[in-house]
C-alpha cells in the first residue's frame, strides 16, 4: 500500500529485493557452483580424516561445512556488491530514489539469502551423503537457517561498507571466512581444541551458527539453541547499526 507519492517501508524492501533478484538473475547457477564445491571438497578432504571419529564428530563436519558454505554463498557476495555499489556509483543512484539506507541493505541481504539456498542445501544433501551421517530436518531449520544466512552476510555487509578500495574487500573477506571457520567449535569438536580456541569462539557468529544447524539438523535439540539463536540476532542487529551509519550513499 502507498500513501500517497511515497512507497511505504514495505514497498521499498519488496522493490528492492526484486530488483536485487533481478540483478544476479544472469549468475545463480555460477553462485550454485561456487558455494558449492569448496564445502563438499572440505568435507570430503575432513570426512577421510574423520570416518572412525564417530557420528559426533562427522556432525561438525557436516554442520561446520555448511556454514563455510553460507560464507561463500552470502558474506562474500554481499561485500562484493557492496564493494561494487560503492565505487561505481551504484550508491549515487539510490540516493536520488525516495527510500531508507536500511531497507537497501536488507534487500540486498535477503536476496544473497534466497540465491545461496540452492548451495546449502545441496552441499548438506551431499555431505551427508559422502559422510553416511544419517540426517533429521526438524521444523526449527526453517528458521535456523535464515538467522545463520542473515547473521554472516551482516559481516560481509559490513566489510563492503568499510574498505577503503575495492581491492582490499576479496582478500579481507577470504581472511575473515578462514578465521572464522577455525575459531571456536565450527568445523572441529571442542574437545580436539586448545582452550584459547574455544574461549574466542564465543564472539564468532559461525560458532552460534554451526551449533543451531547441528542441533536442527543432526539432534538433538537443546537449552543451547535458544542461546544461539539470541547470539545470532544480537550480532546480526548490532553490524546491521553499524553498517547504516557506515555506509556512505553518495562515494567521492
Amino acid at each position: 500500500m502507498r500513501r500517497g507519492n511515497r512507497a511505504t517501508e514495505w514497498d521499498q524492501l519488496v522493490d528492492l529485493f526484486l530488483i536485487e533478484l533481478t540483478n544476479w538473475r544472469w549468475c545463480w547457477r555460477s553462485m550454485l557452483i561456487t558455494g558449492t564445491l569448496a564445502p563438499v571438497f572440505s568435507i570430503l578432504a575432513l570426512g577421510i580424516f574423520a570416518r572412525d571419529s564417530g557420528p559426533e564428530t562427522l556432525a561438525y563436519v557436516l554442520t561446520g561445512n555448511m556454514v563455510i558454505s553460507l560464507m561463500f554463498g552470502n558474506m562474500d557476495n554481499v561485500q562484493s556488491h557492496f564493494v561494487f555499489m560503492r565505487f561505481y556509483g551504484a550508491l549515487d543512484f539510490y540516493a536520488t530514489l525516495p527510500i531508507r539506507k536500511h531497507n537497501l541493505i536488507l534487500a540486498v541481504v535477503l536476496s544473497f539469502l534466497l540465491l545461496s539456498a540452492p548451495s546449502l542445501i545441496l552441499t548438506m544433501l551431499l555431505g551427508a551423503f559422502i559422510l553416511h551421517l544419517p540426517i533429521t530436518f526438524h521444523p526449527l531449520l526453517l528458521a535456523i537457517i535464515p538467522a545463520c544466512a542473515v547473521s554472516l552476510s551482516a559481516i560481509g555487509a559490513i566489510i563492503g561498507a568499510s574498505v577503503r578500495s575495492r581491492y582490499q574487500a576479496g582478500a579481507i573477506s577470504l581472511v575473515v571466512t578462514m578465521v572464522m571457520a577455525g575459531l571456536g567449535p565450527v568445523v572441529v569438536p571442542p574437545e580436539r581444541l586448545p582452550q584459547a580456541l574455544l574461549w574466542l569462539g564465543w564472539i564468532n557468529p559461525a560458532t552460534y551458527a554451526a551449533s543451531a544447524l547441528r542441533q536442527t539438523i543432526v539432534g538433538p535439540i537443546t537449552g543451547r539453541l535458544t542461546w544461539d539463536l539470541i547470539a545470532l540476532l544480537g550480532s546480526t542487529l548490532l553490524i546491521f547499526v553499524v553498517v547504516t551509519r557506515t555506509l556512505d550513499w553518495r562515494q567521492s
